[in-house]
């Protein structure tokens, strides 16, 4: 079985919604990192010296490469990345091994067996 790593870094007030909606696409966990920050083209807007940016979150999901992109779309979507400016971004990456998985293979090998 071969992996993806989806990393998200999305609003923190939308992180209930995305782990929902990756988990009914199939994503079986999470890691969850807490208050990252970044910026993107427009530097972040202050007031009296302080940020005015909404904090981050960024999750890690280690998910089958049959179902990632359906996942990295919902993903995409639930948090509103391609509609509103400044909400996040999310991509995969290939993983070459992963090992601490083997609970997580039992189970998704039949919802890869109904997908293909």
């Amino acid at each position: 079985m071969h992996f993806k790593l989806i990393i998200a870094l999305i609003e923190d007030d939308k992180t209930d919604a995305v782990m929902e909606a990756a988990r009914k696409e199939g994503a079986t966990g999470a890691t969850l990192v807490n208050q990252a920050r970044g910026e993107g083209l427009e530097t972040a807007k202050t007031f009296l010296g302080l940020s005015l940016e909404t904090q981050r979150d960024m999750l890690l999901l280690l998910v089958e490469e049959h179902l990632a992109r359906k996942i990295l779309e919902r993903i995409a979507a639930v948090a509103k990345l391609d509609t509103t400016p400044g909400a996040g971004i999310a991509f995969q990456i290939d993983v070459e091994d992963a090992v601490g998985v083997a609970s997580q293979v039992k189970r998704l090998t039949t919802v890869v067996e109904e997908e293909l």
